[in-house]
């Protein structure tokens, strides 16, 4: 609540979501200020004179011209600590069971202030350095066991360095001092706890290129169309076509220590299956709750349309702290159209000059701004510790309408494509990523990575995979017009192995157990055992055999079944090599030519 001699202004309008306060003199761009007797949370969005147009971050209705705005003299920021993992935060970061239980209600109150971490909670600290030893911003001072999956590493503050002075071990809040560090000039005391601008992104020593694949157990991303540790991807769709399931696979599977998802402006029961179904998951490589290292971020379509805007900044400030620790994060966004729709709201009622479809002018830049934050690099400190923030925005077009403002805005700044295809999905073809019109240019650097993991072998056989899709897209051009009689028997041949690399490799059941995640090891052996059969095929035309009696070989059951071998059993694909080559040899011996 407001108190008279906190007081810089008075409300003079209301429209929406954006309050103009005035006797504004001396506030500053994105400054947080309390709007109302309540004290509802905003952010000064412009400055003309002693009048602030300031976006509120709850609901408006109910506030009166006169009543005080106070402005806090800080910029919206986050606060950083132990204790953000498994939270479930709004866009400006207040956690909504602390603010459940503090409300006594499933509601969120209006004007209700909730800190961010816990401030009680007490935390085994461990120093890592020494009284006298020299440390520099980025340093690991310590570390506390946040989860059983995350070791949280307490860093120097930036712009703090010199001696440490002393150092303490064992429980405390994360607001104690936990080490006192002398510069030469004053002793800086340090807790657990940091604040940190959400616009502003966080400095890194070195930022490098994203050369390690960021594998995510999806055949047609990891084979076809990856993204790099660090790199950025834009999954565009029509509405049931799958962007929001393939952001849950991404954040389950992908090959990251750390997950934050956003839940901007989608619907609340996609971010209830998310709360629902975290805590059970398993981590596939720890067997732990994947909650153990996720941090959710909800702003649904039935909360404040502003908040939409700050969630986005609210999660990239979390994944690059967890970054500068030295892990890999992977961000979530579902979705930045919604983003996108809460800037073209507040332009609007700031009558500013409006770009294509409505949207900003500035659309473009904010997004870049946004997903420039990504990125693999050498963190501050001396143990040259490598991070990375890969960051994957789900866009939502009305109509999947591909070239409106947010997603071409979008294609300019990422470097992955995954076109979902409404046609796919109604096929039940998921993930319904349609595999020629997606893209990725991390293709070539990948391809290196995985050729010396594979002894040269995956380029060409990717490369012919895709050669084999692009021409039954082709020849399907013909069978509409002909019919299939007219191809020839070579023809009938890619058309049989482009529908085994669709139905058997790209087809993906996320809700089975075992099909769900793919090895990269368990891909390749799936993809070679599929172009091993169109070659052997292919020999056994030219021998003479007949198309049918080819098609129909017990092997090819078995192939379309690979999906469903286990990763400790997958001698079983190894082994389909040499049971095609004897049924095709028996086949021929038995007189099945034509």
């Amino acid at each position: 609540m407001a108190t008279d001699k906190n007081v810089k202004g008075t409300i003079e309008r209301i429209s929406g979501p954006l309050v103009v306060a005035k006797g504004m003199t001396g506030a500053s761009m994105y400054e947080v200020a309390r709007v109302g007797d309540i004290g509802l949370v905003g952010e000064i969005i412009e400055l003309n004179g002693d009048l602030a147009s300031i976006q509120v971050y709850e609901e408006t209705s109910g506030l009166r011209p006169g009543e005080p705005v106070v402005g806090t003299g800080e910029p919206l920021s986050v606060e950083l600590g132990p204790g953000l993992i498994e939270q479930f935060y709004d866009g400006i970061q207040r956690p909504l069971k602390a603010i459940e239980e503090a409300s006594k209600s499933v509601f969120i109150a209006r004007g209700i202030s909730v800190s961010a971490l816990d401030h009680e909670k007490l935390w085994q600290f461990e120093p890592k350095v020494s009284v006298g030893d020299e440390v520099s911003e980025g340093d690991v001072l310590g570390v506390v066991q946040e989860t059983v999956l995350v070791e949280h590493r307490i860093m120097v503050p930036n712009g703090v360095s010199g001696k440490v002075v002393s150092v303490e071990s064992g429980e405390f809040n994360v607001d104690a001092v936990i080490a006192v560090i002398d510069d030469g000039k004053e002793k800086h005391g340090v807790s657990m706890l940091r604040r940190w601008p959400v616009r502003r992104g966080r400095p890194v020593a070195k930022k490098l290129p994203p050369v390690t694949p960021l594998t995510t157990g999806q055949r047609v991303v990891d084979t076809f169309f990856p993204i790099a540790m660090g790199g950025t991807a834009c999954v565009p769709g029509p509405f049931g076509s799958g962007k929001t399931v393939i952001q849950h696979q991404l954040a389950k599977w992908a090959e990251a220590q750390i997950v934050v998802y956003i839940g901007c402006g989608e619907r609340g029961n996609e971010m209830t299956d998310v709360l629902r179904e975290f805590p059970e998951l398993k981590d596939p490589r720890s067997g732990q709750p994947l909650m153990k290292r996720t941090v959710l971020i909800a702003n649904t379509s039935n909360m404040p349309v502003a908040a939409r805007e700050a969630s986005v900044y609210t999660g990239i400030s979390i994944a690059e702290y967890y970054r500068d620790m030295g892990y890999s994060v992977a961000l979530m966004a579902d979705s930045t159209s919604r983003w996108a729709e809460a800037l073209r709201e507040m332009s609007g009622r700031l009558e500013e000059m409006p770009g294509e479809e409505g949207y900003p002018a500035y659309l473009g830049t904010r997004l870049a701004s946004f997903y420039e934050r990504a990125g693999r690099a050498i963190c501050l400190g001396g143990d040259g510790r490598e991070g990375s923030v890969s960051v994957i925005g789900a866009v939502s077009p009305p109509g999947g309408d591909l070239s409106e403002p947010v997603t071409q805005n979008t294609l300019r700044v990422t470097k992955v494509f995954w076109g979902l295809d409404a046609n796919l999905a109604y096929q039940r073809h998921f993930p319904a990523i349609n595999w020629l019109n997606s893209y990725s240019l991390y293709t070539n650097k990948l391809d290196e990575y995985w050729d010396a993991k594979f002894d040269a072998e995956w380029t060409p056989a990717r490369v012919e995979a895709m050669t084999l899709l692009e021409e039954e897209s082709s020849l399907k051009e013909i069978v509409q017009l002909v019919g299939m009689d007219a191809l020839s028997r070579n023809e009938r041949m890619t058309m049989e192995t482009a529908k085994s690399l669709r139905e058997d490799f790209l087809h993906q059941n996320a809700f089975n157990d075992v099909d769900t995640y793919t090895s990269m090891e368990k891909q390749f052996k799936m993809l070679s055992t599929i172009l091993k059969f169109h070659h052997a095929g292919l020999e056994a035309l030219q021998s003479g055999a007949e198309m049918n009696k080819l098609f129909n070989l017990p092997v090819r059951e078995k192939i379309a079944r690979m999906g469903l071998v286990g990763e400790q059993e997958l001698e079983k694909i190894d082994a389909l090599e040499g049971e095609m080559r004897d049924e095709i040899a028996q086949l021929l011996a038995s007189g099945g030519e034509k």
